[in-house]
């Protein structure tokens, strides 16, 4: 019984969470994702979506790569945190409907074969509009020499 509680305080929070811009990121957000080494220098996050809190939850892309983080203090071992640099990327799969308890994703294939997850929810129109404008960057950005091993 707790846990379906759990389950639906989760979820009302995580409907309350909205895709944000860099612009309106705050600066400690921008800080705490440079802490976690997925972004560098000028490079510039154009848009970002948490499923839960920015601190333990983010997916974003940037001007250079695609990237995730799940951050769990208490089970350090569930920890996550993917990216790929566009060069870097063979494929972009979108996902609109996972399911009732997912949020909508982008699956993405690396040129290794591994995959992660770039989530992103609110209305139809702006999860297309996060998931066309990572892949018109993809796009344009694929044909560079690889920048490094992503992570």
């Amino acid at each position: 019984m707790a846990r379906n509680y759990f389950s639906l305080i989760l979820f009302f929070l995580a409907s309350c969470n909205r895709i944000e811009t860099g612009n309106t990121l705050s600066n400690s957000d921008i800080e705490y994702v440079r802490k976690l080494n997925l972004l560098g220098p000028g490079e510039t996050i154009y848009k970002f979506y948490s499923e839960f809190k920015k601190e333990k939850a983010g997916n974003f892309f940037t001007n250079r790569r695609l990237a995730t983080y799940w951050i769990d203090d208490r089970h350090k071992e569930k920890n996550e945190i993917s990216f790929a640099f566009y060069p870097d990327i063979r494929a972009i799969d979108t996902i609109y409907n996972p399911g009732a308890s997912y949020c909508p994703y982008m699956l993405v294939t690396r040129m290794d074969s591994t995959k992660f997850k770039v989530c992103a929810n609110g209305s139809r129109d702006e999860v297309r509009s996060f998931f066309e404008e990572a892949i018109k960057l993809w796009l344009q950005n694929r044909t560079q020499a690889p920048v490094s091993k992503a992570g």
